[in-house]
């Protein structure tokens, strides 16, 4: 019994230490990825405060103080309490973001028809929020760190855009390989880079310990109310400080809500407090480091080093968004918002880890022409906010809709988080609106283009797949003029998959065979697939077979259920079928795959204005390839088309 009895307990000792090794691995790795754009928001944010409104915050005791608390303060209201410890609560079978939330909220039972639909659009902004944030959070990053050049090397200060440039391009360059390598080093480099911070802010504090009493909020307190209207535009730099908020949730996923929470609250909390608190005290001490306090809180010996490792950081903080970008446009595809665009899996292991090459492009033409165009990380703070912003308090609202639906609490505490989260965010929001003039416009700008696009596919797809319905017609009236021929169909040997969007819809493909050439295929397979509004689904819940009773099951309807960040890959799909013994007789590498692909036209139905219309044909014809989209072989793909008037 003793012997049985220490045996448990070595298991349990050995699975207890199994499990905190893997939760390190998952808090390191969440520091290599999640973290990266909040923390080098430090390169920018604070010395940003100082420059708005023509340097209307002095750097006097109590203006110095007053900026102290509010960072302190918002950092700790929007990311520790509202996102950490609240809206990471609302998880989407195990994933965040913004459109974990609207995947959510499709699912509430919403009385009033005109409010789903709202949230949903309303969901489809912050998205394209994301995408008008994401263009600027590379380039001001990459940017900032490459201007220490201005404190470590004044001499080659002249060089910061070119090299800015650089650095950029080989960023962009490669994306196409994946990042499973390079990965594997974001988490220790990260860690290295928050305990430098931290340090260097520390060792500030050792000097002038008073500094830290402006983590009381009677400090910012006072400030705003000795300085409403210079604290008002301050917010509109202070927000910079919770960039990347959106990341913490958005990349829940792949992390999990508990190593989030312990490298936020262990590490990147504490180092980024005393950063901030070191960079206002070394102002306060030195009006005229306000230039670029957080590289001057370096030794001279270290500030090349520095610089070198700000720009290591900065890129980490870039891919994180670069690669959200590219995890962001596979969901809205899959989703039904985008056409389809060539997505790449770069990762044997990982699912999530994809390369879209229009995408990563795009982005990287609109980076540089930022950095072009607004020459410094000042210059890029003033367009930067006003996305950020306007996505948390969607996030906000979504939230509060999930909580209230979903989870059905009661009324006032929804309407007390409401109150007081939101009157958080929409004051951040405000103070963020004066940067319309000064740049703000280009995010806002490009959020509305693309999220019109969203919406303008999304609607001319329900029109099309309506007249594809009446086209097509039902697969059981189809099989039924299938047993009527006479004399039989003549009958082709190789087993033939046949894919349609919808589950009692003839495939186009099929159709054409039977009534203009007069053939069937031995084994026909028509593959129905659905995307559903879970992030994954188990290969055990995959697949469903309707066994349409055809020829002893020569003909076979399987109806495949995906999640939105599933890769559509139908090959491994039948695979998948002949292995749990739902078809058989069919050899995979002699099957072909019959797609049917409709040619849209500009009509004149009625639902859709025209210059909408003129848009959905230019998106429908730069839509990527069936063969790659379903990851079918080329050699054995045969596309049957159609014309469809919108």
């Amino acid at each position: 019994m003793a012997g049985t009895t220490i045996g448990h307990e070595r298991k349990r000792g050995e699975s207890h230490r199994r499990s905190k090794a893997g939760m390190a691995a998952l808090t390191v790795g969440a520091l290599g990825v999640v973290f990266g754009d909040i923390g080098t928001s430090g390169l920018y944010s604070f010395q940003t405060v100082f420059a708005v409104g023509n340097h209307a915050v002095k750097t006097t005791e109590v203006d110095v103080y007053g900026v102290l608390s509010l960072v302190f303060w918002t950092i700790t209201v929007v990311v520790s309490v509202q996102f950490v410890l609240f809206v990471m609560r609302a998880d989407n079978e195990g994933e965040g973001g913004i459109m974990a939330l609207v995947a959510l909220v499709q699912t509430a039972a919403i009385k009033r028809p005109w409010v789903k639909p709202a949230l949903v659009a309303a969901g489809l902004f912050g998205v394209a929020l994301f995408f008008g944030d994401g263009m600027i959070t590379p380039a001001i990053s990459v940017m900032s760190a490459v201007e220490g050049l201005h404190v470590a090397a004044p001499s080659v200060a002249h060089l910061v855009v070119p090299i800015t440039v650089g650095v950029l391009t080989i960023l962009f360059a490669i994306q196409r390989f994946g990042t499973n390598f390079i990965g594997r080093l974001f988490g220790p480099v990260m860690i290295v880079w928050f305990i430098i911070i931290g340090a260097s802010g520390l060792a500030q504090i050792v000097h002038d310990p008073a500094v830290l009493r402006a983590l009381s909020p009677d400090h910012a307190i006072t400030f705003m109310t000795i300085h409403p209207g210079i604290s008002f535009i301050a917010l509109g730099a202070i927000v910079l400080t919770i960039t990347g908020t959106e990341a913490l949730y958005a990349d829940m996923g792949h992390f999990g809500r508990p190593a989030i929470s312990r490298a936020w609250f262990l590490l990147v909390f504490p180092a980024l407090t005393l950063n901030y608190m070191g960079q206002g005290s070394l102002i306060l001490e030195t009006p005229s480091a306000v230039s670029n306090p957080f590289f001057l809180l370096i030794p001279s010996w270290g500030q090349i080093p520095m610089v070198l490792l700000a720009t290591v950081a900065t890129v980490i903080a870039s891919q994180a968004v670069i690669s959200g970008a590219f995890s962001a446009v596979k969901v809205a595809m899959l989703l039904g918002f985008l056409p389809r665009l060539t997505i790449r899996q770069t990762s044997n292991k990982e699912i999530g880890q994809v390369y879209a090459p229009a995408i990563n492009w795009g982005l990287f033409i609109a980076v540089v022409a930022l950095v072009v165009a607004f020459g410094s990380s000042a210059g890029l703070a003033s367009a930067y906010g006003v996305a950020v912003t306007g996505t948390l308090v969607i996030d906000t609202l979504l939230f509060l809709v999930v909580v209230r639906m979903l989870w059905r609490q009661p009324l006032w505490l929804v309407i007390a988080g409401g109150v007081i989260f939101l009157t958080v965010n929409l004051t951040f929001l405000a103070g963020n609106l004066t940067k319309i003039f000064h740049g703000g416009w280009f995010p806002l700008g490009i959020a509305a283009v693309i999220f019109t696009v969203l919406l303008t596919w999304n609607r001319g797809r329900a029109q099309v797949t309506q007249s594809r319905i009446a086209q097509d017609g039902l697969l059981s009236e189809f099989l039924e003029q299938i047993h009527a021929y006479d004399p039989p169909l003549m009958k082709v040997p190789n087993p033939a998959v046949y894919l349609t969007s919808r589950s009692d819809a003839a495939p186009l493909a099929l159709r054409a065979e039977v009534e203009h050439n007069h053939i069937i295929h031995e084994k026909v397979v028509i593959l129905s697939m659905e995307t559903t509004k879970v992030p994954y689904v188990l290969d055990q819940d995959r697949l469903v077979l309707d066994d349409l009773g055809y020829a002893n099951g020569d003909i076979v309807h399987l109806v495949a259920q995906f999640g939105f960040k599933d890769t559509l890959d139908v090959p491994s799909t039948i695979a998948l079928a002949k292995e749990q013994g739902l078809i058989t007789d069919i050899d995979l590498d002699e099957t072909v795959y019959f797609v049917s692909q409709s040619t849209v036209v500009e009509g004149d139905a009625k639902g859709m204005a025209h210059w909408r219309k003129r848009l959905f044909v230019t998106l429908a014809r730069n839509a990527a390839s069936p063969a790659d989209y379903f990851c079918l072989p080329h050699d054995r793909t045969i596309t049957v088309g159609s014309q469809i008037e919108l």
